[in-house]
C-alpha cells in the first residue's frame, strides 16, 4: 500500500463537479482580477471567520509583509516570533526591513513559549506574531497580556490553523491583525497560491487594501487620506473591472505590492469553505485513532491544550530514532515529513543576527525528533489502520 502525506487528487474527486463547474463559469465570464468572486468569497471568509474585514493577496507570505506594512513596521524595528515554524513567518519581518527576534517553544505544542517572550523585548519591538503551529491555537491570553503591556501590536500567523479555536473563540479574532494560507497543502486550499488578511480595525483595513493593488485607485487614495489626516470624497469607478481597465488605478498614492488572489481560485475557495468544518472534523476523528492506537508504542503521540480545538493541519510524531522510523515507513509506502529540520534561529540566512546552537533547547530538541503522518479527511478506515499497524511494526 501506498499512502501519500496528503492526497489532493481524492479531495478534487470529491468534489470535482463543483470545482469544474466554477472554473468554467470564471473563465468564461473573462473577469480574472478582483470582481464578484474575489468580493463574495471574502465576505464569506469573514463571516465564517467571525470579523469585519477579510482581504485576499496572492499568498499567506504576503499577508504577513502586508499586515506588518499596514501597522507601520519597518527599518530599525523588531518583531518577536517563534523559531519552530515556517521560514514565511520569519521572512515576512526581514521582507519589510525589521528584525526577527526569536523565542522558544513549548514541548508538548510546538508553540511559541510566552513565559519566554518578555525577555525579549526591546525598545525596538513593535510587534509579537504567535503561529497556530500544525493546527493548534498559541496561548493567546498570555501573549495579548504581554502585548498590552509593552502597546506592541499582535498578528496571528494562521497559515496552518484555519478553522481552529482557542477558548471557544476563532483563531483570526485574537489579535489585531491575522494572516491565512491557502496554498494546495492547506485544510483550506485553492489551486495554487492564495492568501487573506482578516481584521476588525479599520484602519489596518484599508491600508492593506490599499497595499494589495500598488498603493494606487481609490483604495490607495483613501489610504493615503487615511495616513495624512485628509477629509475628501474619494471617487469610485464604476465603468467596468479590473481585468481591464480602469483608469484610477494610474493614480499612486503609496508604495505597495501586485498581490491579488486570482478570480478562479476565489471561486475555487467559495466551493471549498462549506465543506471546511467537515474536513477539519474528520481530521479529529482520525487524530482520535492515532492517539489511542499509538499512546503506548514507541513514539510519541501530540499534546492538544484543553483549551484548543485543533485542526490538525499536521499530525506531528516524536521519536528518539526518527530516521531509522522514517526509513522503515517509507519502505512500507506511508510517506512523512519533517516539520521543521532545522529552527529559524540556526538557519544560514539569520547568521547573521549572533545565535548559536543551544540558545533555543527545546526547538533544537524537536527538530531532532518530529515527524508527521498523514492525516488528510479522503483517508480510507483500511489505510488509516495501515498507518497505524506500520509504525507499531
Amino acid at each position: 500500500m501506498n499512502i501519500p502525506l496528503i492526497d489532493l487528487k481524492a479531495q478534487y474527486k470529491s468534489i470535482a463537479e463543483d470545482l469544474d463547474r466554477v472554473t468554467k463559469e470564471v473563465l468564461s465570464s473573462a473577469n480574472y482580477i478582483m470582481g464578484k468572486n474575489v468580493i463574495e468569497f471574502e465576505k464569506e471568509f469573514a463571516e465564517y471567520i467571525g470579523v469585519k474585514h477579510a482581504i485576499s493577496v496572492g499568498n499567506g507570505t504576503d499577508a504577513l509583509v502586508i499586515a506588518l506594512k499596514s501597522l507601520g513596521i519597518g527599518n530599525g524595528d523588531e518583531v518577536i516570533t517563534s523559531t519552530f515554524t515556517y521560514f514565511a513567518s520569519a521572512e515576512a519581518i526581514s521582507a519589510v526591513g525589521a528584525t526577527p527576534v526569536f523565542v522558544d517553544v513549548e514541548k508538548e505544542t510546538f508553540n511559541i513559549d510566552p513565559t519566554k517572550i518578555e525577555e525579549k523585548i526591546t525598545k525596538k519591538t513593535k510587534a509579537i506574531i504567535p503561529v497556530h503551529i500544525f493546527g493548534q491555537s498559541a496561548r493567546m491570553d498570555e501573549i495579548n497580556e504581554i502585548a498590552k503591556k509593552y502597546k506592541l501590536k499582535v498578528i496571528e500567523d494562521a497559515a496552518q490553523a484555519v478553522g481552529s479555536k482557542y477558548k471557544g473563540r476563532m483563531v483570526g479574532t485574537l489579535g489585531d491583525v491575522a494572516c491565512f494560507s491557502f496554498f494546495p497543502t492547506k485544510n483550506l486550499s485553492c489551486a495554487g497560491d492564495g492568501g487573506m488578511i482578516v481584521t476588525n480595525d479599520d484602519s489596518i483595513a484599508t491600508i492593506a487594501t490599499a497595499l494589495r493593488t500598488h498603493g494606487s485607485g481609490e483604495n490607495g487614495q483613501r489610504a493615503y487620506n487615511l495616513l495624512n489626516n485628509i477629509t475628501e470624497e474619494v471617487e469610485t469607478f464604476k465603468g467596468g473591472d479590473d481585468t481591464v481597465y480602469n483608469p484610477l488605478k494610474y493614480y499612486n498614492y503609496l508604495i505597495g505590492f501586485n498581490s491579488r488572489l486570482d478570480a478562479i481560485q476565489a471561486a475555487i475557495l467559495r466551493v471549498k469553505l462549506p465543506h471546511l468544518n467537515v474536513w477539519n472534523e474528520r481530521r479529529r476523528e482520525i487524530a482520535k485513532i492515532f492517539d489511542r492506537e499509538l499512546k503506548d508504542s514507541n513514539v510519541v503521540v501530540p499534546t492538544i491544550d484543553k483549551e484548543n480545538e485543533t485542526v490538525y493541519h499536521q499530525y506531528v510524531l516524536q521519536s528518539d530514532d526518527r530516521e531509522s522510523m522514517l526509513s522503515r515507513l517509507k519502505e512500507k509506502g506511508v510517506a512523512t515529513g519533517v516539520y521543521y529540520p532545522i529552527p529559524l534561529h540556526l538557519q544560514k540566512v539569520y547568521k547573521d543576527l549572533g545565535y548559536k546552537e543551544g540558545d533555543m533547547p527545546v526547538a533544537e530538541y524537536l527538530s531532532n525528533r518530529t515527524f508527521a503522518i498523514p492525516v488528510y479527511p479522503e483517508l480510507t478506515e483500511n489505510e488509516i489502520n495501515y498507518i497505524v499497524e506500520s509504525i507499531k511494526a
